[in-house]
């Protein structure tokens, strides 16, 4: 039901207030004929009434809405700007306090999917800092335990013992770059490179771990040997590595992975593509999360950080440009990114 207006009461209550005189005046003058004194009672007490109920309603009814009004907008008006709003005051603050809750409902969601990430991401590196550091354990606990004498176990497991910390090593040196490219610490030095030349040292690099999987590392028949960029180098071998070893980890056996570059008149789009596995759609918005990985158990077995993808978008970003991802399940992956062309 709509609210009655403060003004309406008013009228109301005046009128009541009259009928009631002039049936008083009306039985009292009705023989003695005082026709003048009537007219002018009943104005000057109409008048009177009114302003009485209107005095009322504003100390009793606009002292308790005054506050909330000020509330949900934030500032202070006073009450001569309140009364002298011609709209429906309930209206409007019925109108305002429904604003109010729908915004601080949505406010609780936002904190709520907040928290949810808060938890996860802590889950995710405890986890990920738990799995090397119980190996340790293990490997020292058992070369204390003799094993240090036995030259078929020493050497095995210091050497297991060694790569644990350097796992580790590699999860640390990933969360400060990715902190320090979110606050913007992590300053771009900006060089002009060649391209080409770049990916080539990436497919060096990682040619052995291609061969282990029979994969083939190639560019794309349309690259052009002499793209030049202007870019930090050191941070976009990072990213054409990340997602270079990302494509041979995922990649189907056998299978290619492929480097391309387009000449996009004032930037240079860089295209990382594979035909393995693919990632299903409803996966891709969450690819670039940190420490998401789309198959969790394969990604730990070859040694993945899960912070590559969450790497690459950090820095491309910190370069003012973008890099999305586009997938077909079961057909293979590309990501594409876009630098500054060198001039």
């Amino acid at each position: 039901m709509k609210p009655i207006a403060p003004q309406r009461i008013a009228g109301y209550l005046t009128l009541t207030f009259l009928g009631l005189a002039l049936i008083f005046l009306i039985l009292n003058n009705w023989f003695s004929n005082k026709l003048v004194s009537l007219l002018i009672t009943i104005p000057v007490f109409t008048a009177t009434t009114f302003y009485l109920v209107k005095y009322f309603i504003n100390s009793y009814i606009y002292a308790k809405i005054k506050p909330i009004y000020k509330t949900i907008h934030n500032f202070k008006p006073s009450l001569k700007e309140i009364t002298n709003n011609k709209s429906d005051l309930f209206v409007d603050i019925n109108k305002e306090v429904t604003e109010w809750m729908k915004g601080k409902i949505q406010e609780i969601q936002t904190l709520k999917q907040l928290e949810q990430y808060r938890k996860e991401y802590l889950g995710n590196v405890s986890h990920e800092l738990k799995t090397p550091i119980f190996n340790i354990q293990g490997y020292i606990l058992t070369l204390l335990d003799g094993g240090l004498d036995d030259p078929n176990i020493n050497m095995l497991y210091l050497k297991r013992t060694e790569k644990s910390i350097d796992r580790m090593i590699s999860i640390i040196n990933d969360l400060e770059a990715i902190a320090k490219l979110e606050s913007g610490e992590l300053e771009m030095e900006y060089e002009k490179f060649n391209l080409f030349n770049l990916v080539e040292d990436v497919f060096e690099m990682q040619e052995i771990r291609a061969k282990d999987r029979h994969i083939n590392l190639r560019f794309g028949k349309s690259t052009d040997k002499a793209t030049m960029v202007y870019a930090d180098k050191k941070r976009i071998f990072q990213v054409i590595s990340n997602l270079v070893v990302n494509a041979i980890h995922y990649g189907r056996e056998g299978g290619n992975t492929t480097v391309s570059f387009y000449d996009m008149d004032k930037v240079v789009l860089v295209q990382v593509r594979d035909n393995g596995v693919g990632i299903p759609q409803n996966e891709v918005p969450r690819i670039f999360e940190r420490f998401y990985r789309v198959d969790k158990s394969r990604s730990r077995d070859q040694g993945g950080t899960g912070l590559g993808l969450a790497i690459v978008k950090h820095i491309i970003e910190a370069h003012k440009q973008t890099i999305n991802v586009n997938s077909e399940y079961g057909k293979g992956t590309s990501f594409t990114f876009t630098l500054k062309k060198a001039k």
